[in-house]
């Protein structure tokens, strides 16, 4: 098979299981809440929870209706993402495989007025700013958290709103992303979607439809050519 090149506007990042890998924090932080709501099943959140709010799956998975203890039991989550990253030899938080090589090209043209990309996250925007920090991936000046939309992944309001604030037009946009639910959440938007195969099956990947498949970022790369980017796919 030869390499696929799309020529686009703006590219729209996910950011874990995209950017960055926190499974060793996510699993540690469920285990961890698991003590306070004794009745979740680790495991079974572990396999489905990926790519979606924080709000959302602690609302779905605890139970907490209340918005302010919402609120409150989200922001604990995420630090706890933090602390357990790392606790025990776990292997941290860290920036996944081609990610920096990829984004050496594009690593500059993230500041307004004509950003050519952003990263819209399903993180709160202080876990996002944590992650970012502490893996070196460079932050973009355009970047859409969890509280910045009412309605997060799978629905389409995050890549709609990066979109919106990068200043093009969704349809001439790709987005990556790793979750079936944020794969959804980029078609629904009418972005061309690319899906990673880092925290799930191809299977589950392949199942929500994206535009193209790869393993992970080793198979992309960049070239700016004025105001527009190619993104070169690589089988």
């Amino acid at each position: 098979m030869t390499e696929s090149v799309l020529t686009v506007d703006a590219i729209l990042f996910d950011m874990d299981g995209t950017l960055v890998d926190s499974t060793a924090g996510v699993e540690g932080a469920w285990h961890e809440f698991s003590i306070s709501y004794p009745g979740i099943d680790v495991h079974d959140i572990l396999s489905s929870a990926h790519g979606v709010r924080t709000v959302d799956n602690l609302r779905n998975y605890c139970g907490i209706q209340d918005p302010e203890l919402l609120e409150k039991e989200a922001l604990r989550f995420e630090q706890a993402i933090v602390t357990s990253a790392s606790k025990d030899g776990g292997s941290g938080i860290k920036m996944l495989p081609g990610v920096s090589e990829a984004l050496r090209e594009i690593e500059s043209r993230r500041f307004l007025p004509k950003p050519l990309w952003c990263i819209c996250t399903s993180a709160t925007r202080e876990y996002a700013t944590a992650a970012l920090n502490i893996t070196g991936v460079p932050f973009p000046e355009v970047l859409v958290a969890a509280e910045d939309v009412e309605k997060g992944k799978p629905h389409p309001d995050p890549y709609l709103l990066g979109a919106q604030k990068l200043g093009v037009d969704p349809k001439n946009c790709v987005v990556f992303e790793d979750a079936p639910s944020g794969i959804r959440s980029g078609l629904a938007a009418g972005c061309k979607t690319i899906g990673l195969v880092t925290s799930h099956s191809r299977e589950q990947v392949e199942s929500a439809q994206p535009n193209y498949v790869v393993d992970d970022m080793t198979r992309i790369s960049f070239r700016v050519v004025g105001d527009k980017v190619e993104v070169v796919i690589k089988p």
